[in-house]
């Protein structure tokens, strides 16, 4: 788990900073520290780390500004160690953006076990944000296609269709269903938007020659994604 995750530690109190950085190198993490609240919102803009450990108490702007601010462009973990034991304080950190929090003295077991479940959580989204067929792979995050190391040109009305589809991948997905999720309103029996997508998907599916997967019309009922020789399911 810890194997070459970079945390940034950010703490404007010297020894702490010192004796957490020293702990999670010891555990196996990629550590660097910063010691004021503008110097840690560039740094986690430029280095993107996989985890944040912010104090709330610190010069220049504070651990809840930081977490805000940090929040459009970070969506990694963040945890909060703070001296506060108020609720109100958590709460706070919880609205800003902040993940869990760590209330001081640091105990170390304790900081080690919810960093560990952060990463381990972070990893868990990331995955379900992605969805692979053999050569085939969708993310959902960048609405992306890729074939092999090709990046399939899709629009993102078209990877959004394709998306809910390969979500029920050997199940039919209804007209009503991709209307209702797509458009947010009842199918009337008339609406072609959602056929215009999916022609235009599959025809981009159908030149990507290096898959097996298609998008099959089930007459009366809505569309399949599969494999080219499975029967549908």
């Amino acid at each position: 788990m810890s194997a070459e995750k970079h945390i940034l530690v950010v703490e404007d109190d010297i020894s702490l900073a010192e004796w957490v950085s020293d702990y999670l190198l010891e555990h196996g993490y990629q550590v660097t520290v910063a010691s004021q609240g503008d110097f840690a919102l560039e740094m986690i803009a430029e280095e993107q780390p996989d985890l944040v450990l912010l104090d709330v108490m610190l010069p220049v702007k504070n651990g809840f500004d930081v977490c805000k601010e940090a929040r459009a462009f970070y969506a990694g973990p963040i945890l909060f160690m703070t001296a506060c034991v108020e609720d109100g304080d958590e709460i706070q950190g919880l609205e800003v953006g902040a993940d869990d929090y760590l209330t001081k003295p640091i105990r170390p077991k304790v900081m080690l076990a919810r960093i560990k479940a952060l990463l381990r959580r972070a990893i868990d989204d990331k995955l379900k944000q992605q969805l692979v067929f053999e050569s085939l792979t969708l993310n959902a995050a960048a609405k992306s296609v890729m074939v092999d190391d090709e990046l399939l040109d899709l629009n993102a009305n078209e990877f959004d269709v394709f998306w809910l589809l390969a979500l029920q991948a050997g199940k039919v997905v209804t007209r009503i269903d991709l209307v209702s999720e797509l458009r947010g309103i009842e199918y009337d029996g008339l609406d072609r938007s959602v056929d215009i997508r999916v022609s235009r998907l599959r025809k981009k599916l159908q030149e990507a020659k290096s898959q097996p997967y298609k998008i099959k019309t089930i007459r009366g009922k809505g569309y399949l994604f599969c494999r080219d020789d499975e029967a549908m399911l």
